[in-house]
């Protein structure tokens, strides 16, 4: 079932339908319109075909599980924002998920009001354009009204948020951030998660490879030299 609105489509992937109803409702209340699919296969084929602006998706999941369809929609080079939600002992599921692309994750049990403050969250980074227009250090160059991400001459994909980590260094060199810093200025929300910090910076360096301009101050957090 799908419902419309002006922010645009939600798809959530779950197949717990008491759960996938409450979060509809507030996504709703918040004007975003919602589809729901119950399994993996149906989630991952209406992800392809009506091209929400974000996608929560479970991981465990009937037919093919949240980390199958994550890896297949970035295989497409599809780089929908997506919110993984894991039960709480699933650590190495959340790693592994933000290795595969995602953008965030929720545990639960989690509010639905904190569901859509974190959907908000990844959308606005998605949509912030900040001057310059080209941002540079060394062999990386981004376009930030683009998002696009050069090493030299050759393009390189990026997920939303790896796009959004790199851009928000590249644009304050010289500065160190905390992880927690990070957390807050980047993915939107404050508190514990300083490992998904330090996977998209993983992520990053590499698919930048030795051009990649993030260093690691120990004990402080990460940062990019003056060019």
């Amino acid at each position: 079932m799908t419902t419309e609105s002006s922010k645009g489509l939600v798809l959530l992937v779950e197949d717990e339908r008491p759960i996938a109803d409450l979060q509809r409702m507030y996504l709703r209340r918040d004007g975003f319109g919602v589809h729901i699919c119950a399994d993996g296969r149906s989630g991952l084929s209406a992800a392809r075909t009506l091209h929400p602006v974000a996608i929560v998706l479970d991981i465990r999941l009937p037919e093919l599980d949240g980390l199958e369809v994550c890896k297949a929609l970035r295989a497409d080079g599809n780089r929908t924002p997506i919110l993984f939600v894991t039960a709480r002992d699933d650590e190495a599921d959340r790693i592994l998920g933000l290795e595969m692309g995602a953008d965030d994750y929720l545990t639960k049990p989690f509010s639905p009001r904190e569901l859509v403050a974190r959907v908000k969250a990844v959308l606005r980074r998605g949509a912030d354009a900040w001057p310059p227009p080209i941002l540079t250090n060394g062999l990386v160059s981004t376009d930030v009204a683009g998002r696009g991400v050069r090493v030299g001459e050759a393009g390189v994909e990026l997920t939303a948020t790896e796009f959004d980590l790199l851009a928000h260094l590249l644009r304050r060199p010289g500065q160190v951030f905390s992880r927690e810093q990070l957390l807050a200025q980047v993915w939107g929300h404050a508190g514990p998660g300083s490992r998904t910090v330090d996977v998209h910076v993983a992520q990053l360096r590499s698919k930048l490879g030795d051009a990649c301009p993030i260093r690691t101050f120990r004990g402080v957090g990460y940062g990019v030299d003056r060019p």
